[in-house]
């Protein structure tokens, strides 16, 4: 009589570690070898063409994705417009402006929706396309986890609320980093993205005029393409050294007192990542291997996997 119940046992334990399994395969860096196998090569060729056209764009990638998975997960919700219905996250304050790249999605997912419709999701472009950008500019890879869907809504509010500000001291830096789920350590290491990219200067004037703690011939020469008043949209490289390839400069940067935001500053400023700055700083190898490990854990924020959230025609919409 024990049979049946263990035959029952059994089958329950096997149908169980099958839905395990299942669950583990949302998300893998071989998810569409099967179903769209040129995806990924057709995403680098098409981020490294843009980045050979304008350098900035492999930060503007990087940047956009960084964007995106902060605010409610990586779901490309950044990447939606506004409709009658629904206030995105476009116009918000840390992206108005400022948040560039859409363009090279949407021709991404145009050319991969005529290779494989319905398939490819707007979230697993963004991931791809920001590790493939900081390759292109010479920095690290990593393995992307694929799998993510995309979300069927956007939230104005949680994108001025939780996205980083380039006016933030050491311990706001920190609290909205371990929001997030990340450690000082990683913070530091994915505050090194500021390797590559350009800022406004709307974002650095106040710091150049009126911080002290920075290196008085960087300040003069920033203050040529940025007046005390007007010229907000005048741009500067986040990395004085290198600003088109993706190194360890920044931090070196930072150790001189050389850091555009003030933001960029506060990770060496007498505080607590002072010493994770230096490391990184005499490290290249140490930084770049923080750093891929880093953008693996963000890439992974709030995944919406199997049936939920959508698979989106155009990354712009809603289907």
């Amino acid at each position: 009589m024990a049979f049946p119940s263990l035959y029952s046992s059994i089958f329950c334990y096997f149908a169980f570690f099958l839905l395990f399994v299942a669950a583990f395969a949302q998300s893998t860096s071989d998810f569409y070898s099967s179903k769209c196998p040129k995806a990924l090569s057709t995403i680098k060729t098409a981020v490294n063409n843009a980045v050979a056209k304008e350098h900035r764009m492999g930060a503007s990638l990087l940047r956009l994705h960084f964007h995106d998975c902060f605010v409610n997960g990586c779901d490309a919700s950044v990447l939606l417009d506004d409709t009658s219905t629904l206030t995105g996250e476009k116009t918000a304050g840390p992206n108005v402006g400022s948040l560039r790249g859409y363009d090279v999605i949407d021709t991404i997912k145009s050319q991969i929706e005529s290779l494989c419709p319905g398939v490819v999701s707007c979230a697993d472009i963004l991931a791809v396309a920001a590790r493939d950008s900081v390759v292109a500019l010479g920095g690290p890879s990593w393995s992307v986890q694929l799998g993510r869907r995309d979300s069927t809504t956007a939230s104005f509010s949680a994108a001025n609320t939780d996205l980083p500000s380039p006016t933030m001291d050491l311990s706001g830096i920190l609290t909205g980093f371990s929001n997030k789920g990340f450690t000082a350590k990683e913070t530091v290491a994915l505050s090194g993205s500021h390797s590559i990219g350009q800022a406004r200067c709307v974002v650095f004037r106040d710091r150049i005029y009126n911080e002290t703690n920075i290196n008085s011939t960087y300040a003069t020469s920033l203050k040529s393409n940025c007046s005390s008043s007007g010229g907000d949209d005048n741009i500067a490289p986040l990395d004085t050294t290198s600003p088109v390839i993706f190194d360890n400069a920044y931090y070196k940067n930072l150790v001189n007192s050389k850091g555009l935001l003030h933001s960029d500053q506060q990770l060496f400023s007498g505080g607590s990542t002072d010493s994770q700055v230096t490391t990184y700083s005499t490290s290249s190898s140490t930084f770049t291997a923080d750093f891929a490990s880093a953008m693996v854990k963000m890439g992974n924020l709030s995944l919406l996997t199997g049936s939920s959230g959508q698979i989106r025609t155009d990354c712009r919409k809603i289907n």
